[in-house]
């Protein structure tokens, strides 16, 4: 199962070492993992995407509260939330599939950011099903390159906080 944890630290060195090391010890893969300053001075706030069931999650959680760096912790999976991630996408355009992905990159709202005569590099924001439906009908055309950001979110306004 698939879980989105915002974890809010304080900004020093080591703690992303730390936190990834957690993961590490464990056994636990991160799918994604973002960092960025928040507007409070020295605090960041880190969105990690990982899988694992329910109580393995729980065991997480409960060791990262632990960090002395660690603020606070939530666990997306059960709120209400924005999601986004951004991907760009190098793939191959030919005279005769141009269009094709043309109409693709009109239907998913993406951009086209980069053109060459054999290759559009499009740029794809959305939450990750979206991200995953875009790349799945591109490859047909050979995807040569993905650079992808991973996953930032935020509560919906108006939910409650757990």
């Amino acid at each position: 199962m698939r879980h989105v944890l915002s974890v809010l630290v304080e900004n020093e060195p080591g703690v992303l070492s730390r936190i990834s090391g957690l993961f590490s010890g464990r056994g636990f893969n991160l799918d994604s993992l973002n960092v960025a300053p928040v507007l409070e001075e020295g605090v960041s706030l880190m969105t990690i995407v990982t899988r694992g069931e329910q109580q393995i999650i729980e065991q997480i959680v409960k060791q990262l509260r632990k960090l002395v760096t660690v603020i606070k912790v939530t666990d997306m999976h059960d709120s209400t939330t924005v999601e986004r991630e951004m991907a760009l996408i190098k793939v191959n355009a030919t005279e005769s599939n141009r269009a094709e992905i043309l109409r693709i990159v009109d239907i998913f709202r993406c951009k086209v950011v980069d053109v060459s005569l054999d290759e559009l590099t499009l740029e794809v924001i959305g939450d990750h099903g979206k991200v995953e439906a875009v790349i799945a009908l591109l490859e047909r055309f050979g995807i040569k390159e993905i650079a992808r950001t991973g996953t930032v979110a935020l509560r919906r306004s108006m939910q409650p906080e757990k």
